[in-house]
């Protein structure tokens, strides 16, 4: 029987596996940690129900639930389109396939602008000056751009400090930052949805939130409230920061060099990684972008 099954099984239908069971885990890594998780599991009970009442010859509840799964199906790209956007977004940008590794963290200790973003996020810090300052990455964020004021101009402490003061008519939004020029500030970032347990988020941190949630970008947030500063990526939130060396730290270690190359990786080393991640917090400091907490 064994050997009649192996023949019957080709080249071809090995790498049919291999590529279906890839996409299935990559598809698993794209809703882990979202709602989508909830959605699919209850459309699995509804499947589930469905099939019981077909044994059993459930007529009624057959015909209910067939309409149920049908009008889930109509709406589930509804349902899940910050998902579904976040995947094409990944995908565009290779995020999803990607099995380098990113440049080392000492290949980045003098980049002046994470220097001059930490400089000016912790005296923001220190006098109660809220801020929201975005660090564009791989993720075009030119839709936000636009709706604020378009500066160009070089980046410096001195210019973010005369920003975000209160008396300046863009210190209200966000400061978009790609490379060592602000491109834009007072711009409007989406809000992320409001949450019914944990701590109440403020206006900043919802749209940090939000807008890492879509993008690869990362955000830095000064508190007016507290002075507390935190790093958005990937839709969490660090514990606050006080230390300016620290948030330098992670501000290289969240964020990509410019004009670097990527590490060629090994891909049953990431792989290994990324099915058991508890391996690699084992590692991780303190401070490390993976310990993020939401």
């Amino acid at each position: 029987m064994l050997s009649g099954f192996l023949s019957n099984v080709g080249v071809t239908d090995l790498i049919d596996v291999l590529a279906t069971s890839l996409l299935i885990y990559y598809v698993l890594l794209l809703i882990r940690g979202t709602r989508a998780v909830q959605i699919l599991t209850g459309v699995l009970v509804l499947l589930g129900l469905l099939g019981l009442a077909n044994v059993f010859h459930l007529y009624l509840m057959g015909t209910i639930l067939q309409l149920l799964v049908a009008v889930g199906v109509v709406s589930l790209p509804i349902i899940f389109q910050p998902e579904l956007r976040r995947a094409l977004e990944q995908l565009g940008r290779g995020g999803v396939f990607r099995i380098g590794e990113d440049v080392s963290e000492a290949r980045r200790s003098q980049d002046p602008a994470m220097a001059m973003l930490a400089d000016a996020a912790i005296l923001l810090s220190r006098s109660r000056l809220g801020a929201l300052i975005v660090i564009e990455q791989q993720s075009g964020l030119k839709d936000f751009t636009e709706s604020g004021t378009i500066l160009d101009a070089r980046l410096s402490v001195e210019l973010l400090l005369a920003i975000f003061n209160t008396r300046s008519p863009l210190h209200d939004g966000a400061v978009i930052v790609r490379g060592p020029i602000i491109e834009a500030a007072a711009c409007f970032l989406p809000l992320a949805e409001l949450r019914t347990g944990g701590k109440r988020l403020g206006t900043r941190h919802r749209a940090a939130l939000g807008l890492t949630d879509q993008t690869d970008a990362v955000v830095i947030v000064v508190s007016e409230e507290s002075g507390a500063v935190t790093i958005s990526r990937a839709g969490k939130l660090t514990r606050p920061i006080e230390d300016e060396q620290r948030l330098l730290r992670m501000l290289l270690a969240v964020t990509r060099g410019p004009r670097e190359r990527r590490a060629p990786g090994d891909f049953v080393t990431q792989l290994r990684s990324r099915l058991f991640p508890q391996l690699r917090r084992e590692k991780a400091r303190a401070d490390h972008p993976q310990e993020l907490h939401t």
